[in-house]
């Protein structure tokens, strides 16, 4: 067997045509959806970037014990799993400069190999003394970015990141086609923001913007309440839509290549990505920091397996980013360990049937949600409550020193005996939130604007995301934080 995991970061899900009728230009995802399997319930779980990449590494939720870390010593990644139990060779391909971050590092390095393409963001790459020009702009702004952006022409897909990655991805594939027993991990940036692409692609969008300032960075903050707000909110989201179609258009050429090698016949591919993010939905820009609405959480998986009964069509099971794991160490004939949360999607390859009951996202400190599919609960924290971070590799960006100073060491985990640095955080509820914890039924009220006050279906609710919490082994201070008690 042969795998290839595609990650494309911020893939919105109601942007893409095989989720319903889309604007935007995806040919080649629409393709894949075509080919394999749709799944339309799909969530993602620990967010944001890094502790949705660390589950899907080791199929555990870790928003419940964990910030935004390293790859842990006792995580049992899956290239390490597919190695040890199943001798597969991994190859990272990858523009995602978090890996290579103090607060971030160690999730290259369970694979055989890996490549790196530069330049996204503000990624430490080109050096420069002298500051750069940089032009009158709104919103988010790094300098080396800039930096960055002085060394590229802009005009040429190829001096991008993301289509550098799916041309290394090619590579590989016409190197290694007729080798058995391997596993790609390809991992791209766009269409996360900032927003850049040749103008042939925002040319698509018709995009009117008259460039009275720079603007393709929205900064982390509600909308501002202003006359230009609607036409910044179409040149950005056009903006979106003209990078996701570059991307697309590449991984038209990786489609292009399994087409030539006849590589689905022994092939199986899962595309999905870490989150979504607003293009100004629900009066907001980005992530993080706002409820956790269903464009953020309610995420796409797209998977082909070969001579699968389910390709070519829709699954409506239940599923969430822990299953990942489960699914590649099954496809390569790896069994997971009982610390992992997730089940293998493989049986929903041969029928629609269900899978989970409900799942559970979040961020660390923040609330803590469920969907079962129909209905989202969200559960706040109470004012002045602590989360705990637990870490077996305290970083220079994961806290000032004084924090580990006063921390606690012990075998606070289930998972491992090994002791961690347990460190005391605050929590912190989403923006303009109220006490009130919030339940939405998404098939009558689909924009989440109208909460549920209804005592019985709360019980039911809290009783639910209790059972959850023990499921997955959430920590017996997280019940206090929210004000839960246990059974």
């Amino acid at each position: 067997m042969k795998t290839i995991l595609i990650l494309m970061d911020s893939l919105n899900r109601h942007y893409l045509n095989c989720y319903g009728e889309s604007w935007v230009q995806t040919p080649n995802l629409d393709r894949l959806a075509a080919k394999g399997v749709v799944f339309d319930r799909h969530y993602g779980g620990s967010l944001p970037c890094m502790p949705a990449r660390r589950e899907l590494m080791t199929g555990r939720l870790n928003f419940l014990e964990s910030q935004w870390c390293p790859l842990q010593p006792f995580d049992e990644a899956y290239p390490e799993e597919l190695r040890r139990q199943s001798g597969v060779y991994s190859h990272l391909i990858t523009d995602h400069y978090h890996y290579f971050e103090a607060n971030g590092w160690g999730y290259h390095t369970p694979f055989h190999t890996w490549e790196f393409l530069r330049g996204q963001e503000g990624d430490p790459w080109h050096p420069g003394v002298k500051e750069p020009e940089v032009p009158t702009f709104r919103g988010k702004s790094k300098r080396q970015d800039w930096v960055n952006r002085s060394r590229m022409n802009p005009e040429r897909d190829e001096d991008y990141p993301t289509p550098q990655c799916f041309a290394q991805a090619v590579k590989f594939l016409e190197r290694n086609h007729g080798e058995e027993n391997w596993h790609l991990h390809l991992e791209v940036f766009d269409p996360h923001e900032p927003f850049m692409c040749p103008a042939k692609y925002r040319e698509r969008y018709n995009d009117a913007w008259d460039d009275r300032f720079h603007f393709d960075w929205p900064a982390y903050a509600p909308v501002e309440p202003n006359e230009e707000d609607e036409e910044a909110i179409a040149h950005i989201r056009k903006g979106y839509a003209g990078t996701l179609t570059m991307a697309d258009a590449w991984l038209g050429k990786l489609l292009d290549t399994m087409d030539e090698l006849d590589l689905w016949r022994d092939t199986a591919v899962v595309l999905t990505t870490d989150h979504g993010h607003l293009l100004g939905e629900h009066g907001y820009w980005a992530k993080n920091y706002m409820f956790d609405y269903r464009e953020l959480v309610h995420i796409p998986l797209i998977a082909y397996m070969p001579g699968a009964p389910m390709n070519g069509g829709r699954v409506n099971a239940l599923t969430s980013t822990m299953d990942v794991m489960p699914t590649l160490l099954q496809l390569h004939g790896a069994k997971p360990s009982a610390h992992v949360h997730g089940r293998s999607l493989t049986h929903l390859f041969e029928r629609d049937e269900s899978h989970h009951d409900a799942v559970l996202y979040g961020y660390f400190g923040k609330d803590i949600n469920l969907s079962d599919g129909r209905y989202t609960y969200c559960r706040k924290p109470l004012a002045g409550s602590l989360a705990y971070h637990h870490t077996a590799t305290p970083s220079r960006s994961g806290g000032r020193a004084a924090d580990y100073e006063t921390s606690e060491v012990g075998r606070f985990l289930p998972q491992t005996k090994m002791p961690v640095y347990r460190v005391a955080r605050p929590s912190h509820r989403h923006h303009n939130a109220t006490d009130e914890h919030l339940l939405y039924d998404l098939v009558a009220d689909p924009e989440q604007g109208s909460p549920i006050r209804e005592e019985g279906l709360h019980r039911q609710y809290e009783g639910k995301l209790r059972e959850l919490m023990e499921r997955y082994q959430a920590p017996e201070w997280q019940y206090a934080r929210v004000g839960l008690e246990r059974d």
